[in-house]
């Protein structure tokens, strides 16, 4: 099961890539762009439930999906590579086992703990 999981998030990252090209950006900013996200981590130098609040909140696939479909809907280019690089930096991140965070460890997310 949890390589059928792996696989649907590998399909979305793909997803994602395969919409960004459709958008009017150079190639280069998507992996520019990609790892932008986990700058939200900065909550974490506040405490653990701060950090874990930010973090899923730029991390939620929902908050890329919603920003992209009104980037889309308004023809508004800025806003649908904004949540395309949301939703896919998140698909890239619970493929690689780093999923939504829990307000007590940084390393423990709801797919279960970071490096054990």
């Amino acid at each position: 099961m949890k390589n059928l999981l792996k696989l649907e998030e590998a399909a979305e990252w793909i997803l994602s890539i395969f919409l960004f090209s459709k958008l009017e950006f150079p190639w280069w900013w998507y992996p520019a762009l990609i790892l932008l996200p986990d700058i939200s981590m900065i909550g974490y130098v506040v405490n653990t439930k701060v950090g874990a609040v930010l973090y899923n909140l730029v991390h939620h696939k929902g908050v890329g999906i919603t920003m992209a479909i009104i980037g889309f809907s308004l023809s508004i280019q800025p806003l649908m590579l904004a949540g395309l690089i949301l939703f896919g930096h998140s698909c890239m991140d619970r493929l690689f086992g780093y999923g939504l965070k829990y307000n007590d460890s940084f390393q423990h997310t709801h797919l279960g703990k970071i490096g054990k």
